[in-house]
């Protein structure tokens, strides 16, 4: 297991959603918790936090993070060319129909910090925690960074003040070319993600409840957002693995 310093000093997290085959999502958890962990992260990579999402009952989300581009390249050939994925890839490539909805992402600014430890991830066979996590993706027109900002210094301190601040964000897109192209990312992409948890949903909402409550976010922030956006945001409602660091 990588030491705790790769964890928050991570320049570079790839947002990863896969559609698996029609009842194949616990046998995939199964062995992703199992056998790409530790394998993964042998390579200079850090896995982040595995969730299924509570909307669709076949997508897998999940989140990977690397020092830099130049790691990433060198930890994703390292792995997808090693023993591991050689040994257990063909099963898992079996229970996927789409593995190509992936954001390119990394910090929107360096103090932006990480409220994750390798230390701290549960052995294998923990069982799923009962927490929600919530994922919120915005997207923008490419070159545009005012909607970035809103949420960066507008709507991310009054999250701060009403709740639990975000466990990762805001995450923005890597402008950097995909050096490892085996592996698409979608590319002309300006997004903005914010992951957050809360004990369970009910208090997700009231936190939203909260927020929206406050006359800035009403009246300012949350319209100046929606006037810089290309489509309304995307909520991901996830539940954490057993061995998910985020949760």
């Amino acid at each position: 297991m990588p030491p705790p310093h790769l964890v928050d000093r991570m320049s570079v997290i790839e947002l990863r959603q896969y559609t698996l085959r029609p009842g194949r999502r616990d046998d995939f958890v199964e062995l992703f918790d199992q056998e790409f962990v530790e394998s993964q992260e042998g390579t200079g990579m850090t896995v982040l936090g595995q969730f299924r999402d509570v909307d669709d009952p076949d997508r897998f989300v999940w989140l990977r993070g690397f020092r830099d581009m130049t790691t990433r390249h060198r930890a994703l050939t390292a792995f997808y060319g090693g023993p591991v994925w050689a040994r257990h890839g063909p099963r898992a490539n079996d229970a996927m129909i789409d593995s190509d909805d992936v954001l390119l992402l990394r910090p929107s600014s360096a103090d932006t910090g990480f409220a994750v430890s390798a230390a701290a991830r549960p052995p294998v066979g923990a069982p799923s925690t009962e927490r929600f996590v919530a994922a919120t993706v915005w997207s923008f027109p490419p070159g545009r960074d005012d909607g970035i900002a809103r949420i960066r210094d507008g709507l991310l301190p009054a999250l701060r003040e009403t709740g639990p601040a975000p466990l990762l964000g805001p995450l923005i897109t890597e402008p950097a070319p995909n050096t490892f192209p085996r592996l698409p990312v979608r590319a002309g992409q300006n997004a903005a993600v914010l992951f957050a948890s809360y004990p369970d949903e009910s208090a997700y909402l009231r936190h939203l409840a909260d927020v929206r409550d406050w006359p800035r976010v009403r009246d300012e922030i949350l319209p100046a957002i929606e006037r810089e956006q290309t489509a309304a945001p995307r909520v991901l409602r996830l539940r954490p693995t057993g061995r998910s660091l985020l949760s």
